[in-house]
């Protein structure tokens, strides 16, 4: 089984997990993209949790153009299959291009993420 996120990705999510814990973290840039290739779900994660290292946070799209910033927890994502029966994947291509909250105001507008 695949991870979903890479132990560099790892690292700077929990970074960012304890940064927010202390209010250090204004509008962070996501980590890591996931997806559904299957199902039209994408997750960009931006933090984790430091206390349980499986809770992560970021803008969450399930594919019904509601987009909303939420918690989601790895180990559930690595368990999720499409109809197609395929697992949620990281995107290894993608590289973020703007903030956190610029990506939630686009895909507020747009109804999902477009990136």
């Amino acid at each position: 089984m695949t991870a979903l996120v890479t132990e560099e990705q790892r690292r700077q999510l929990l970074d960012n997990g304890k940064a927010a814990a202390i209010g250090a973290l204004a509008d962070p840039w996501p980590v890591v993209k996931l997806f559904t290739p299957d199902a039209h779900a994408t997750w960009l994660l931006v933090q984790l949790d430091p206390a349980d290292g499986d809770t992560a946070y970021g803008l969450c799209d399930l594919g019904m153009g509601a987009p909303r910033l939420d918690h989601v927890r790895l180990s559930d994502l690595q368990n999720i299959r499409g109809p197609r029966n395929l697992s949620v994947l990281r995107d290894s291509h993608w590289t973020p291009q703007r903030s956190l909250a610029e990506y939630v105001r686009r895909a507020e507008a747009d109804g999902s993420i477009n990136d």
